[in-house]
């Protein structure tokens, strides 16, 4: 059985329909040479919250690449098990706790103003360079992900890190590589190196970072981390520099993908897209259902600790566990057509930040970019369509997003209008 096939990397939810219809429970050789595949949201939040589903998985993740066991990916798969994401409590409750502080709440609504700033920045240069070259009242096109998307969570991260600016552009490659390496369901042994390149390069960057923050600590997030390790929730410096790199990937892999995807679902909706610029609170409810509509992370995966039984079919120890989390946010039976985009959407819970003890860490300020993003384009640019009727996505199984998404707009009539329009204030509570 092969799920990604070409038509499901453009379009999986009808592939996902189909496995649902033909059962609840798959055998798939597609991932790392077999594994358990479940479709509906209540199996797949199971196996987000059930101890006995193990997410310390990385190093037969990166043996599974055909060359795991040699010297070359060694330390690849030593950073990449440190990181937060694949431990198991205890130590997965001790470090989280550790690293918190940096995402509670206040500490995420205190960057809104930056966000915007950063935002508004942003389209100001889209609208400035529109104006040069079409004049005021014309039209222009440009490519939403690499104008706005791709650089905007990347900005954001690297401010609540306090890392350089200038290094951002190598951080997104970095991630991309690491990126490819996780959304390929069996990864080649070039995609492993290349991972591992991104890896290493990522290390570095925070092995010469970290020992200033320690002679200089700020209230960034890097700080913050040495804070925990000073406390105890950090016990290595090795560990501590593991987590900088989660965070500093994390931080803007899904949430470029979700404004992307959720912008092509709205222009793909002009219904919604005009109920949202008529009723502008109505976006904290919007960026729930564009992430259930369409999620940026498609499956996670699970190693089981013990033998488990799930609809009479006995899963070994040790087998590896596919959470379909996309098939899990169309399942009918949680979501009323959910084949259909509803902004209004008030029912259910979407696990596209996943379930239980794993749930994202950075959930909340995920949440807000996106809100203020998506605000502020609408208010900036109300007559926004889509160029392409096929836009390219990117191919990669897990995060799913799109390489390019050309959009057209209206210029406005005045470079002193466009200016006007910046200075409407942007206000999106967490």
């Amino acid at each position: 059985m092969t799920i990604f096939t070409p038509d499901a990397l453009h379009n999986p939810y009808p592939a996902y329909q189909a496995l649902r219809a033909a059962g609840p429970l798959h055998w798939c050789e597609e991932f790392c040479g077999g594994a358990w595949v479940v479709v509906n949201y209540d199996d797949v939040a199971e196996v987000l919250r059930d101890p006995r589903y193990s997410v310390q998985r990385a190093g037969g993740w990166v043996n599974s690449s055909g060359a795991g066991s040699a010297e070359e990916l060694r330390e690849f798969k030593r950073i990449f098990a440190r990181s937060l994401i694949f431990m198991n409590p205890p130590r997965h409750t001790r470090m989280r706790h550790g690293m918190n502080g940096g995402f509670k709440p206040g500490a995420i609504q205190a960057f809104a103003p930056r966000i915007a700033g950063i935002v508004d920045a942003l389209l100001d240069r889209i609208v400035e360079e529109g104006l040069d070259l079409h004049g005021p009242g014309g039209q222009h096109t440009f490519d939403f992900m690499r104008e706005f998307a791709r650089p905007l969570p990347a900005r954001v991260i690297a401010g609540m890190m306090a890392v350089q600016t200038n290094a951002q552009t190598d951080f997104v490659g970095w991630s991309d590589d690491i990126a490819a390496f996780i959304g390929s369901p069996t990864p080649t042994l070039d995609i492993a190196r290349r991972a591992q390149h991104g890896l290493l390069a990522m290390h570095a960057y925070f092995r010469e970072l970290v020992p200033q923050r320690r002679a200089q600590p700020g209230d960034d997030l890097v700080s913050q981390l040495i804070a925990a390790e000073a406390e105890g929730q950090i016990v290595t410096e090795k560990s501590l520099l593991a987590q900088c790199c989660t965070l500093l990937f994390a931080g803007h892999e899904t949430t470029r993908n979700l404004l992307g995807n959720g912008l092509h679902a709205l222009l793909s909706h002009p219904d919604q897209w005009a109920l949202l610029t008529r009723e502008p609170g109505l976006m904290r409810s919007a960026v729930r259902e564009l992430l259930r509509f369409d999620s940026s992370v498609q499956y996670t995966g699970r190693r089981l600790r013990e033998d488990v039984v799930l609809h009479g079919q006995t899963m070994k120890k040790g087998d590896l566990v596919i959470a379909l989390i996309g098939a899990a946010n169309h399942d009918p039976s949680k979501f009323t057509a959910p084949e259909r985009l509803d902004v209004t959407r008030n029912e259910g819970h979407h696990l596209s930040f996943g379930f239980g003890p794993h749930v994202c860490i950075g959930a909340s300020l995920t949440y807000l970019e996106a809100e203020i993003a998506l605000r502020r384009v609408m208010e900036r640019l109300p007559q926004l369509q889509c160029v392409a009727t096929e836009p390219a996505w990117s191919g990669n199984s897990v995060y799913r997003g799109l390489l390019e998404l050309p959009v057209r707009f209206t210029l406005p009539a005045s470079r002193s209008s466009a200016r006007n329009a910046a200075q409407v204030e942007a206000v999106a509570p967490v």
